[in-house]
């Protein structure tokens, strides 16, 4: 019997409550490391790109918080919830349960954080001079699109990695790669090539989320809305591709989740 939509969002909600207090009851600082390990990432990268390498802008700090407290959501979510099912493999084989849902509650820890993060972004660059502007309001349909396609990837990735451990290995590189690829730590509109600028925010979705965040903050612009659009349903799409399909086909990511 399927399990009801109000039913199982709570589910949802449980699992991650009860697994982020878990995760701060092992360490000293606590719930502080939602804040700590972003902005420990930030230093590290200002550090470099800005004290050594000098990167040549005024309101360097504030554009590279823009873009990596915005890669660290989608990097972490995405790695975690793609090894989420393996890793639930005791309880899969006791509870038949949707296979979904683990990913799905390691997301929902994951906005948990990004919501103290984003206070403590929003802080900062009021503190900064930046003031609140009507374009602000585009902030909840950016953050949702975020959402979907962090979703969307975490779901392709929980379900490749059941049926192939080696796939985790490869988000971990992938990872990488979009690092340096997404405009994290430069400018993608900075480039000479505007056809390049123009491909790399059309066909890389995390360089253009990155982008539309430093648009509404720094410089008080809307987005593109149309792009906007049409990514968050098509990762509206896969979502629910994937996750039908992965209903489907419960029983044999359960078979190869506890033979991993």
């Amino acid at each position: 019997m399927q399990m009801p939509l109000n039913q199982y969002f709570k589910l949802i909600d449980t699992h991650a409550k009860l697994q982020l207090r878990a995760d701060a009851s092992r360490y000293f600082f606590g719930y502080l490391w939602w804040l700590l390990e972003p902005l420990l990432y930030v230093l590290v990268f200002y550090v470099v790109f800005e004290l050594l390498l000098d990167s040549g802008r005024s309101d360097f700090l504030v554009f590279l918080m823009c873009g990596k407290l915005v890669f660290v959501w989608f990097s972490k979510s995405v790695t975690q919830a793609s090894n989420s099912i393996i890793d639930n493999n005791g309880l899969i084989g006791m509870i038949d349960i949707p296979k979904s849902l683990f990913p799905l509650a390691v997301l929902q820890q994951g906005i948990y954080r990004q919501l103290a993060v984003f206070v403590l972004l929003i802080a900062f660059l009021l503190l900064s001079g930046y003031s609140i502007s009507v374009e602000w309001l585009y902030l909840l349909p950016l953050v949702i699109v975020n959402y979907l396609v962090i979703a969307a990837c975490a779901l392709i990735g929980a379900s490749l990695v059941c049926f192939m451990r080696d796939v985790s290995l490869i988000i971990g590189l992938g990872m990488i790669f979009m690092l340096f690829v997404s405009g994290v730590f430069w400018d993608v509109r900075a480039l000479d090539n505007v056809e390049m600028t123009r491909m790399i925010l059309i066909w890389n979705p995390l360089a253009f989320l990155i982008d539309a965040y430093r648009q509404i903050f720094m410089f008080q612009q809307v987005p593109d809305l149309t792009h906007l659009f049409l990514l968050g349903l098509s990762s509206g799409c896969i979502v629910y591709i994937v996750s039908s399909l992965m209903r489907k086909y419960s029983q044999a990511i359960a078979l190869r989740a506890l033979s991993a």
